[in-house]
């Protein structure tokens, strides 16, 4: 599915979220996960197994794991990686600007 680029917007600092760590943002109602692990990547923050945030989750490498049931994101792609088949996060384009890191909605 292509989808059009909407507004890129400042979300946060380049010093805010620490290399190696996600943080979450809502931003016009939408919880959107930032994780700083070689570049800047952006995803929904809600884990379709519960609704928990996956921001404050362990990263290993690209790999995200979920902290309240263990399930595992790939950051760059939003693909779950284990359990069920074809199920995917919304990722959404980063740029990371003098005056911070902005996501395009």
């Amino acid at each position: 599915m292509t989808r059009i680029s909407m507004t890129w917007k400042k979300i946060t600092e380049k010093s805010t979220i620490v290399s190696g760590k996600g943080m979450e943002f809502e931003i016009d109602g939408k919880k959107i996960a930032v994780f700083n692990q070689n570049g800047y990547h952006a995803l929904d923050a809600l884990c379709v197994h519960q609704d928990g945030s996956i921001a404050p989750g362990k990263l290993d490498g690209d790999i995200v794991e979920c902290p309240l049931h263990f399930w595992h994101y790939n950051i760059k792609t939003g693909e779950l990686k284990d359990f069920l088949k074809d199920i995917k996060l919304q990722t959404y384009k980063t740029d990371v600007r003098d005056d911070g890191v902005y996501i395009d909605l």
